[in-house]
């Protein structure tokens, strides 16, 4: 069984109109699914609005589905709440994307981690401050620096703060959701290795959302392609990357710069992306695919496939 099974999800947001109008819905995810296994990682792309944060928020139940089912180590979560969902937190963790904004101001490093701390473990006051301290040791910080505060710390400490926080509980799953994106390239890197280097020593899996295909390729064993709500690709990451079958990764996968200089010709969509409101009818790309026919227009192709799946009728 795997740690993580999403079937058939969707997250629907209500839009407020005018008195008589008939109630619309953003459909930021819109029939997802897929399976992460204990100690791997995933990587989740796609451009901004697409959907990635919103399955990322749904996965962990800090947002609710509209329908389908999410289950983690046996435990199917999708409409768990009150206590019984606070008790399955231990099993599942986030990272957040702003790491100024994810730490309380007005509580210490020590107070933060506390507060996970004696939710989620037996320990005392005098256990949990010790665990708090090898918390921070695991992700690169002093533990004397506990009783500081987050103003105190650059982006890229924070972020290890949050990182901290998340290993509180000893999660079997944690969601990064794009937890490099804020801080400069040489933190990046920093936060990549240390990603890694938590996974060899805990086994902890990981969903790791992103906009850039690069990082995911380097972190991830396997990535899933998300456009409009959906997955049209997904696949081991050497093969989405190496022989993507979609046209919508290839066009991803042309905008990213190579150092070597070997990138491909860089292939631009025409148009914008659709409204979540109201998605085109068939494939929701093929007003912007260079491959369309009229059936892309009438019928949405599913995600077939083996290993390497893709939701197009002409990959």
């Amino acid at each position: 069984m795997a740690l993580l099974e999403v079937e058939n999800l969707k997250l629907y947001y209500p839009v407020r109109g005018g008195l008589f109008a008939q109630r619309q819905y953003v459909r930021a995810v819109d029939g997802v699914s897929f399976d992460l296994e204990a100690g791997e990682t995933i990587g989740l792309v796609g451009e901004s609005g697409c959907g990635k944060s919103s399955l990322g928020r749904a996965v962990v139940r800090l947002e609710t589905p509209t329908a389908g089912r999410i289950s983690i180590a046996g435990c199917d979560i999708s409409t768990l709440s009150g206590a019984p969902l606070r008790h399955q937190r231990k099993n599942f963790q986030m990272i957040f994307q702003d790491p100024y904004g994810s730490l309380n101001p007005r509580l210490t490093i020590f107070s933060s981690l506390d507060e996970v701390l004696a939710l989620h473990s037996n320990l005392d006051r005098d256990g949990r401050r010790k665990k708090a301290g090898e918390l921070l040791e695991l992700v690169g910080l002093e533990a004397g620096l506990m009783n500081r505060y987050p103003h105190q710390f650059s982006g890229g400490q924070r972020q290890r703060i949050g990182i901290a926080r998340a290993l509180a509980a000893e999660p079997k799953l944690i969601v990064a959701d794009e937890p490099v994106s804020a801080l400069d390239v040489s933190v990046q890197a920093q936060i990549i290795n240390l990603l890694e280097d938590i996974q060899r020593r805990t086994g902890t899996a990981f969903l790791f959302i992103a906009h850039d295909l690069a990082v995911v390729e380097h972190i991830s064993r396997r990535i899933m392609v998300m456009y409009l709500g959906q997955i049209v690709e997904s696949g081991p990451a050497g093969e989405v990357c190496g022989n993507p079958r979609h046209p919508y990764t290839r066009a991803l996968l042309s905008a990213v710069p190579r150092v070597d200089g070997s990138g491909k010709k860089r292939i631009v969509l025409a148009g914008d992306v659709p409204s979540p409101l109201s998605p085109p009818d068939g494939c929701t790309f093929h007003p912007r695919c260079p491959l369309a026919k009229p059936e892309c227009a009438r019928q949405r192709p599913d995600l077939t496939g083996d290993a390497h799946k893709c939701a197009c009728f002409f990959a």
